[in-house]
């Protein structure tokens, strides 16, 4: 999964991205501060609690182990992370993220850095639109200044969503466009179906499927019957069409960044559009001081403890003090449920626990727990199989429940949180 960061310039992007990967970018107050995309690994935490919490109850009952010490940097946590990580049986698990260079008006019609900023998203599964809550810049990206008020920050937030939504309906629009009467024609034979085909053909590139074509078609026609014949549709029906594909293509969750210094009243809905609140340099500061060991803080909550605060000099003191209060007025910086929302509601991802022994839950070298895939929701356990690795999936006998020892098939279709055994042809 690839999920891309767009927005105007100058609205925090890059420290989003910085915040969420702790990757060293470039960030700066002034437009066009990204260039080239940056890609990073962000870690989202599971929904639910990683299952070497119901592994450490067994073996506590069990009396195989002891009760977690008041110590323990971990946390009771027992599994070995391949990547990411697990603290009090809170799995992270990776998503790529791409940050790329800010979307001004015009871009589909080249400026700012035009289709080659399009182009960057082309293989994005969701894209996170970062919009300025606190109105201090407008489309170009040019800081205003403070103090915005809450109409016309309101406004310029909803100028940023129009503008994008455009853009992208324009860019997808203009693909559609090329070439249109020329390849229906050639398809005209085949009907419906070869008109789909064609589309997807068209689209591909954008990562199109079969079905995600089909159901941006019905929606079209649903929602714009024509009766003409597709190649005498004019450039609004071909627009309209590139709309409905644009928004199956590219899913949209808006993050409205700078949510701290926005105007009081702002709201959380704007034109039909849900905004997720969210403070990006809080949590970069955070994450940063977390890493310098001044603090203890943990993504997603709205407090942090200060192990030495002898060690901290003024400043340091100061701005700690000052972002405490910004996290309990806003229940936290609002990234960690921005990105559950986008990996588990609108991606319908779940996680699954591969392993090779179902009574220890360990991998072929001793591991417990190394591995969770985030996979759609619905996957059948020969998928599963084929996503471990390409041998298991050809060679896919059986199942495992690592929970309930039940045997399955290949058509099992898994639960978020399942660890399953594998049994294949060697």
């Amino acid at each position: 999964m690839r999920i891309g960061l767009v927005g105007k310039p100058n609205v925090g992007k890059s420290t989003l991205f910085a915040a969420t990967t702790m990757a060293a970018v470039d960030i700066a107050n002034y437009p066009f501060c990204t260039i080239d995309p940056n890609v990073g690994v962000a870690f989202v935490e599971a929904r639910l609690a990683c299952p070497c919490r119901d592994l450490r109850h067994r073996l506590e009952a069990d009396g195989r182990l002891a009760p977690v010490s008041d110590d323990d940097p971990r946390e009771g946590s027992l599994c070995e992370p391949r990547t990411g990580s697990c603290i009090a049986h809170r799995r992270r698990v990776p998503v790529a993220l791409i940050d790329v260079a800010g979307l001004v008006p015009g871009a589909s019609e080249g400026k700012g850095r035009g289709n080659a900023f399009l182009a960057d998203l082309a293989n994005c599964d969701v894209l996170i639109h970062v919009v300025d809550a606190a109105g201090t810049t407008d489309l170009e990206g040019q800081f205003h200044g403070t103090g915005a008020s809450l109409e016309a920050a309101q406004e310029r937030m909803g100028e940023e969503i129009d503008f994008l939504q455009a853009e992208l309906d324009a860019w997808v629009g203009n693909l559609l466009t090329d070439g249109w009467q020329r390849g229906v024609r050639r398809v005209q034979a085949e009907g419906e179906k070869g008109l789909l085909s064609f589309i997807h053909e068209k689209l591909s590139g954008l990562g199109a499927t079969p079905v995600l074509v089909g159901g941006a078609f019905a929606a079209f026609k649903e929602a714009h019957p024509v009766e003409a014949q597709p190649w005498d549709w004019d450039e609004g029906t071909l627009r309209a069409l590139g709309h409905h594909l644009r928004t199956s293509l590219f899913p949209v969750a808006y993050a409205a960044n700078k949510w701290d210094v926005a105007p009081e009243g702002s709201a959380t809905h704007l034109g039909g559009h849900r905004l997720h609140p969210c403070m990006a340099d809080v949590e970069l500061a955070l994450n940063r001081a977390n890493e310098a060991g001044l603090i203890h803080y943990r993504s997603g909550e709205d407090r942090f403890e200060i192990p030495s605060p002898g060690r901290l000099n003024e400043a340091q003191g100061k701005a700690l003090a000052h972002m405490a209060s910004r996290l309990e007025r806003l229940n936290g910086t609002g990234l960690a449920p921005l990105f559950d929302h986008v990996l588990f509601d609108m991606l319908e991802r779940m996680v699954v626990y591969p392993v090779q022994d179902e009574q220890r839950w360990v991998d072929g070298d001793g591991r417990v727990l190394p591995d969770a895939l985030v996979v759609p929701a619905g996957t059948q356990a020969k998928p599963l199989a084929y996503r471990v690795h390409s041998d298991l999936g050809d060679g896919f006998i059986r199942g495992v429940d690592g929970r309930t020892k039940r045997v399955v098939g290949a058509d099992h279709v898994l639960q978020d949180g399942d660890v399953l055994k594998i049994h294949a042809k060697s």
